[in-house]
């Protein structure tokens, strides 16, 4: 739970980055579980709707010390920035009425694009290790990014994506299933119902619950736990998708509060989709600071329950499914195309292309002929350095890139 804490509050840029992190804490530093393990359960957490790296740090608690410790692990890793997230709506609030800029966020974004960008590579380098797992690496970026581009906010994105993962894990369960060492099948698949009949039978209540009373409220709790239900892949598929519902469809928050959420979260250590708290609290910010703190908490209760109890559910019948040569065969092609996928989500998170008439705009200004494109470019390559060299832990790089920002 010590070293679950130290993640939460030193893991930045994201799930693709979380992975890096619990590789050299969980893996090199502490071997609570060896680095096969870590990547098969980092593929699984992959195929499963819901947050990656808080489903894989999940897991990883329940195979030191079951049911309860994987609870609390849950509980450690996504409280310090769920709260603060939460009480960054209430901050806000106060703040938008005394007109305050929020500029001095200006360079956290082109960092946190650095951190996943770096993730990925870090990542890559240990999944890719065969012809077949480079070729659907680098056809995954293409077709992800294809995707994002031609479906832009679409729900059907999202739906995609899981299976493009479940395409590139039959690929290679096709090619290499025979050169799997044969096991002797020493237990059945004894599946427990218990955790997927609650996680559908919660689905269902919150949106009766939630056309009956028509309360804000209850009707934030659907919202979340249906996104957190859906979603693959992460925050960065999370996110347009809740641009979209919240700001464009809904009008619960504007354009600038949910870019400066945004930008504070890609600061932040620990899962991005504690981003709901920010949004369920400005969601409800009329009806005052008690009100924003329990729709900020029931957003995030909403929107990491769904992955909770599917991961519960699998990881108890894991191990008997990996007896399966075609199930271990599968593992090298999902890591590659989630791997592809990583790469991907940096392009789509820097370039905005507008379909209709196929121009290109940077959500990071990178127009070297302008001064705040150039700095950026520069905030990007020295980012990218102190990560490549370990010169300066990454808390410490955001800090910096916060005081810069508060300075210029």
């Amino acid at each position: 739970l010590k070293d679950t804490l130290i993640l939460a509050m030193s893991a930045f840029g994201g799930p693709q980055a979380h992975i890096s992190y619990m590789f050299k804490l969980m893996v090199e530093k502490r071997n609570y579980v060896s680095e096969g393990e870590l990547i098969e359960l980092n593929s699984l957490c992959q195929i499963l709707p819901g947050p990656t790296s808080t489903q894989t740090i999940t897991a990883i608690g329940y195979k030191i010390g079951g049911t309860k410790l994987a609870f609390l692990t849950l509980l450690v890793w996504i409280l310090p920035a769920g709260a603060f997230m939460v009480f960054l709506s209430v901050y806000l609030t106060v703040l938008e009425g005394n007109g305050v800029s929020l500029d001095f966020t200006k360079y956290i974004q082109p960092m946190a694009l650095v951190f996943i960008f770096y993730s990925g590579l870090k990542l890559s380098q240990k999944v890719l290790k065969s012809k077949t797992a480079n070729i659907l690496f680098v056809l995954s970026i293409f077709v992800s990014i294809a995707i994002t581009y031609l479906l832009g906010d679409k729900n059907i994105g999202a739906v995609l994506f899981p299976v493009i993962l479940i395409i590139g894990g039959f690929i290679t369960s096709t090619l290499k299933f025979r050169r799997q060492k044969k096991e002797r099948i020493k237990h059945s698949l004894n599946i427990d119902w218990t955790y997927f009949i609650w996680f559908v039978l919660v689905f269902v209540l919150a949106i009766i619950l939630g056309n009956v009373f028509s309360n804000k409220f209850v009707l934030l709790f659907e919202n979340f736990y249906r996104n957190g239900s859906l979603i693959f892949g992460g925050g960065q598929v999370l996110i347009p998708l809740l641009k979209t519902e919240f700001v464009m469809l809904k009008g619960y928050l504007t354009n600038e509060e949910f870019l400066s959420g945004f930008g504070f979260v890609q600061g932040m250590p620990g899962p991005v989709f504690s981003f709901t708290g920010y949004i369920g609290g400005l969601s409800v910010k009329e009806h005052g600071i008690l009100a924003q703190l329990l729709a900020g908490s029931l957003s995030l209760l909403g929107v990491f329950l769904p992955g909770t109890l599917l991961i519960f559910f699998v990881i108890k019948f894991w191990e008997e499914l990996k007896q399966y040569r075609f199930v271990r065969a599968s593992l090298e092609g999902i890591s590659a195309v989630a791997s592809g996928m990583v790469m991907a989500a940096v392009v789509t998170l820097l370039f905005s292309v507008n379909v209709n008439d196929w121009s290109v705009t940077t959500s990071v200004n990178i127009n070297v002929n302008e001064n705040k494109g150039l700095i950026n470019i520069l905030v990007m390559l020295g980012t990218f350095a102190m990560l490549k060299w370990d010169k300066v832990p990454a808390p410490f790089l955001i800090l910096a890139g916060l005081f810069a920002g508060i300075i210029f």
